[in-house]
């Protein structure tokens, strides 16, 4: 199966710590809904997959963009492309941006997953990150999606932040389970180049959280989502049983993917691409067949090398006998000396002929996997 993603660049205000692609919404009109249909049925002949598992709107801000628009491009996927009888259709909202009109209207064009950005349920830290919502206002949305039906709601929230402790983050964590939630992305703040954060950062107006401390909030995250029922099934994803985002995990499961939108990127096993981090370049890119769209063929390092990446962020590892086949067909010696470093440190394990970095070990996961790639 394949998944379909769509890039909503537009914000109404943008945050101090985010470098996605994104634009003002002053500059969202129609326009807009019709260059992505118009990329739809250009591009969709690249993915081998014809069956499409999942929908997702992403940003951005993509609760900016009007129904009609969100229908136009629902509308279109299915002239592309066969869906699959239950897909899921996921949309990233503001909290401020959630009425119950709006509700309603997103399970009319037939939306059932919603991923909500919190980040977290202290108004200090909130107004720290640039969010335009309160603590309130998220509670507020989250009930009102709930009312209106939706019975598959994730919410970010943010760890790592300065000033913040172990206290503040066992909070926004009791918070979150408190409004029966079925899926949680929690992500440690990273500084961006170019961001206003990392800007303050360098020039000493900020103070980055002292790692230990991070750490150890990381570990709380487990405690409190295991003993809430969720299971930490990717690096920065957990998820009550029968919630694990379909669309994400097509992404870490080697699934192939169509992205739509200036920034956005694809996949289909043999090669990957990715359109401009512009708008006007986008439109142009359309206009002109896709002149201004790079690539890259998927080659046998660069296919271990995503192997590498993708599934041992996840719970369900890769086959070891696999791994080890391809150790050695490609001749890894250095990388089959730190797989068995990392094995006899328990910070990889085999269980079930799958080879896994153990949940309680993800907040090292990037360490341990850079010694495993191809440079």
């Amino acid at each position: 199966m394949s998944g379909i993603y769509i890039h909503v660049p537009f914000c109404y205000k943008k945050c101090s710590y985010c470098d996605f692609y994104s634009v003002g919404r002053n500059r969202l009109n129609e326009d807009f809904a019709n260059h992505v249909v118009e990329e739809l049925k250009l591009q969709n002949i690249n993915i081998n997959d014809r069956l499409v598992k999942t929908i997702y709107f992403g940003g951005g801000t993509p609760s900016q963009l009007p129904a009609s628009d969100i229908q136009k491009i629902i509308s279109a996927t299915h002239g592309c492309f066969a869906i699959d009888s239950n897909p899921e259709i996921t949309i990233e909202v503001n909290p401020d941006d959630i009425t119950p009109s709006a509700a309603k209207e997103y399970l009319r064009l037939g939306i059932n997953r919603i991923s909500i950005g919190v980040q977290s349920f202290i108004d200090a830290e909130l107004a720290f990150l640039g969010r335009r919502h309160d603590a309130q206002t998220a509670v507020n949305a989250i009930k009102t999606l709930q009312d209106a039906g939706f019975d598959n709601i994730s919410i970010d929230l943010i760890y790592g932040l300065p000033n913040s402790t172990l206290q503040s983050w066992d909070f926004s964590l009791r918070e979150a389970m408190k409004l029966n939630i079925q899926h949680l992305s929690c992500y440690h703040l990273t500084y961006e180049e170019g961001t206003p954060l990392t800007r303050k950062v360098k020039k000493g107006r900020v103070q980055t959280l002292d790692e230990e401390i991070s750490e150890k909030q990381f570990q709380l995250l487990n405690q409190v989502t295991s003993a809430n029922g969720f299971i930490h099934y990717e690096v920065s994803n957990l998820a009550k049983p029968d919630y694990f985002s379909r669309h994400n995990s097509g992404y870490w499961l080697d699934e192939e993917y169509l992205g739509l939108g200036p920034s956005a990127h694809s996949y289909n096993k043999l090669k990957r691409w990715w359109n401009p981090a512009s708008i006007e370049t986008w439109k142009n890119s359309i206009q002109s067949g896709f002149e201004y769209v790079e690539s890259e063929p998927i080659d046998s390092k660069t296919r271990f090398n995503e192997m590498i990446i993708t599934r041992l962020r996840t719970i369900w590892g890769i086959d070891y006998d696999l791994l080890a086949k391809v150790i050695n067909s490609l001749n890894l010696h250095p990388i089959r000396s730190q797989l068995g470093k990392h094995l006899k440190g328990g910070r990889l394990i085999i269980e079930n002929g799958k080879i896994k970095i153990p949940p309680k070990r993800y907040f090292i996961s990037d360490s341990i996997i850079s010694d495993l790639l191809i440079v």
